[in-house]
C-alpha cells in the first residue's frame, strides 16, 4: 500500500478542506507531515476564529502556528491591555478581534492593529473612560459591535466616534437602555456605507418622524441599509418614519414583551418594506395579528412566536416562494411539522425542534423535494424520565435514527445538522 508520505500534498489538501475545524486539529496532531501540510496551506484555514484566554500559558510554537496560518480572527477572553500587544507581536495583519469580558478601563492598544477591520466588544467586567480607542480606527473599520459595554462618557461623545468611522458597512449597539439618544438619524448621516444596523430600542415609545432620516436625504431617497435588527422593541411608528427604508430586505424584530400591547406594530412595518426578503420575529403578538401583511418578496422567516396550523395556511398563501423556514413555536410543533411539505414545497432549508414530533411526521420532511439542509435545534435528550436533571447534549439514539432513515429515504441529498456552532465573534443577544 502506498504511504501518506508518497500521495501528493495537492491530494491531502483536497481531503482536509472538506474538514471542519475541530477535525483539521485532530488530523494536525497525527503527524509532523500532515501538521507541516496544514499550516502551510493558507486557503485550508479561511475564516477560522481562535479563542484565547490567560495568554501567558501560550508558547512560542504555538503563536508561530497561527501565524503560520494567517489566522485573522480572534477572540480574547478576560483579556487586558498587555495581551493586545503580545497579540499584535505575533499576528500583526489581524483583521477581526472580539474582546469579550474586557476587564480594563481603555482599549487605546488596538491602534496597533493597523489591519484591524472587524471589532466587537462585549460583556465587559469593567467601564470603559472613553471612546478614545475608535479614532486612530476610523479609517479601517468596517464592522463595529458594543455589546453590554459600561461607559462613564457621555453618549454624545460615543457617538461623535461611531460618525467618524465613514467606512463601516456593519454597526452593533446593545444596551441596557443608559444610551439615550433621541433618533438615529444623526449617525446615520455620516455612515453613508452602513448596510447592517442592530440596535436596542428599549428607550422608545414613539418613532420621530425623522428617527431614521438623514438630513441629506431628499425627495423620498431610501437609505442604503439592507439589513435592520431591532431588540426589545415596543415603539408606536408610522409609515412616514419608515419611508427612509423602504430598499430594506431584511428585518429582525426581537420584542420587548412576550405579552404585546393593543396595537401590532409589525403591521406598519411589513406594510411599508415592499421590498423585504428576509424576516424574523421572535415574542411580540401572535402571528395571526400580522400573517396577512406578509409581502409576496418573502424567501426567508424565522417565527419564534405563538402560531397555529391555520396560520401557516395564511403565510404560504402570502409568501408562495419561501425557501428558508425557522419554525419554533412556542406551544408544540408536533401538529406543524406534516404540513410543511405540502404549504412550502420550494423550502430548501429548515430548522426547527423534533421533540414531540411523531417518527412519521419527522419523516414527511422528505417529500421536501428541494430540501439541501435540515438543523435540528434540540439536539438533546434525558436518557431516565424519573430524572429530568440528567440531559445529555448530543443527538439521542432515536435522533440518529430518524436522520439515518430521511438520509436513506432522500438518496442522501439532504444534509442533517444536529449540533451547529456560533460564531464566536457574535454576540449572544440575536
Amino acid at each position: 500500500m502506498m504511504s501518506a508520505l508518497q500521495l501528493p500534498a495537492e491530494l491531502w489538501l483536497q481531503v482536509f478542506s472538506f474538514l471542519s475545524w475541530r477535525d483539521k486539529l485532530s488530523v494536525r496532531c497525527t503527524c509532523s507531515h500532515f501538521r507541516h501540510l496544514l499550516d502551510k496551506s493558507r486557503p485550508l484555514w479561511r475564516g477560522f476564529c481562535v479563542v484565547l484566554r490567560n495568554l501567558s500559558r501560550y508558547n512560542p510554537p504555538f503563536w508561530r502556528s497561527l501565524a503560520q496560518r494567517h489566522v485573522g480572527s480572534v477572540s480574547l477572553r478576560s483579556g487586558k491591555r498587555k495581551h493586545l500587544k503580545q497579540l499584535c507581536t505575533w499576528l500583526p495583519a489581524l483583521d477581526t478581534l472580539r474582546l469579550d469580558d474586557w476587564s480594563e478601563g481603555a482599549v487605546d492598544e488596538l491602534k496597533l492593529f493597523r489591519q484591524l477591520k472587524r471589532l466587537s466588544v462585549t460583556s465587559c467586567s469593567a467601564p470603559l473612560k472613553n471612546t478614545d480607542f475608535l479614532f486612530p480606527l476610523s479609517h479601517q473599520l468596517t464592522q463595529l459591535s458594543l455589546c453590554n459595554v459600561q461607559l462613564t462618557c457621555p453618549a454624545s461623545y460615543l457617538l461623535a466616534a461611531v460618525s467618524q468611522l465613514t467606512r463601516l458597512t456593519s454597526l452593533l449597539l446593545h444596551h441596557d437602555g443608559s444610551l439615550r439618544v433621541p433618533k438615529l438619524s444623526g449617525v446615520l448621516t455620516h455612515l453613508p456605507e452602513l448596510k447592517h444596523l442592530s440596535y436596542s430600542m428599549i428607550t422608545y415609545k414613539t418613532l420621530s418622524h425623522d428617527f431614521f432620516s438623514p438630513a441629506h436625504l431628499t425627495g423620498g431617497a431610501a437609505l442604503p441599509l439592507s439589513d435592520l435588527q431591532l431588540l426589545n422593541y415596543d415603539a408606536v411608528v408610522t409609515q412616514e418614519v419608515l419611508q427612509p427604508l423602504s430598499s430594506l430586505r431584511s428585518l429582525s424584530v426581537f420584542h420587548l414583551y412576550s405579552v404585546p400591547g393593543p396595537t401590532c406594530h409589525l403591521q406598519t412595518w411589513l406594510t411599508s418594506l415592499p421590498q423585504l426578503c428576509s424576516l424574523s420575529v421572535h415574542g411580540g403578538h401572535p402571528l395571526a395579528a400580522y400573517a396577512d401583511f406578509l409581502p409576496s418578496s418573502l424567501l426567508s422567516l424565522m417565527l419564534c412566536v405563538d402560531l397555529q396550523p391555520e396560520d401557516l395556511h395564511v403565510v404560504s398563501l402570502r409568501a408562495p416562494h419561501l425557501e428558508h423556514l425557522h419554525l419554533e413555536p412556542w406551544g408544540s410543533s408536533s401538529s406543524l411539522v406534516r404540513l410543511l411539505p405540502q404549504l412550502f414545497p420550494h423550502l430548501r432549508t429548515l430548522r426547527l425542534r423534533h421533540n414531540h414530533v411523531s417518527d412519521a411526521d419527522f419523516l414527511c420532511l422528505q417529500h421536501l423535494r428541494r430540501l439541501d439542509t435540515l438543523e435540528v435545534l434540540d439536539s438533546y435528550y434525558r436518557p431516565d424520565p424519573s430524572d429530568p436533571s440528567w440531559v445529555v447534549y448530543q443527538p439521542s439514539p432515536r435522533l440518529l435514527q430518524l436522520t439515518s432513515d430521511l438520509q436513506r429515504l432522500t438518496n442522501h441529498r439532504v444534509r442533517v445538522i444536529t449540533s451547529s456552532h456560533k460564531n464566536p465573534l457574535t454576540c449572544d443577544c440575536v
